[in-house]
């Protein structure tokens, strides 16, 4: 089944689920998106684009030691992302999303996406890797259109099946 932008925002609504997003190469297009749909505005509470090494730091409080250690293109990074956005919102929900919307090596159309959710044991996580083809803006816009119909599904794996962080 195939779920579109306005599936993933009718979801959000019914679970009464609010999402904050802390994005880097999509640079608030995920946000975008759902402020586009009539009615977002129980399902979006916050958004953060941290597209530098130092905005992942000061905002979000992604280690450098991470970033060294993995690159801004791994999902290790994204995870941290996505725990900073979190611990800055009141939203239940967070989707970060980097990687490269553009490059000349073999990291082009690569992003890493990782889903959070708040829980009494801490910070349930899911991530993924994805490689998108096509211009630069072409590969920003699949990656937020995925990183927003993946929603119901994410969901539904991450309760199931989460890695649990504190």
């Amino acid at each position: 089944m195939s779920f579109t932008i306005e599936d993933a925002i009718e979801f959000l609504h019914h679970y009464n689920i609010s999402v904050t997003t802390a994005e880097s190469c999509t640079a608030g297009l995920v946000a975008a998106f759902m402020a586009d749909v009539t009615g977002c505005g129980t399902a979006l509470h916050s958004g953060y684009i941290v597209y530098t090494e130092e905005a992942k730091n000061s905002c979000l409080d992604v280690s450098r030691q991470t970033i060294q250690k993995f690159g801004l293109t791994s999902e290790e990074v994204a995870k941290e992302m996505v725990i900073g956005a979190l611990k800055k919102s009141s939203a239940q929900l967070g989707i970060a999303v980097t990687g490269m919307a553009e490059s000349d090596g073999s990291l082009d159309g690569v992003i890493c996406f990782a889903y959070g959710l708040k829980s009494t044991a801490g910070y349930r996580l899911m991530s993924e890797t994805k490689k998108f083809e096509g211009q630069r803006n072409t590969v920003r816009t699949a990656a937020a259109v995925h990183a927003l119909v993946s929603i119901p599904v994410v969901y539904k794996k991450i309760q199931l099946y989460p890695e649990i962080l504190s």
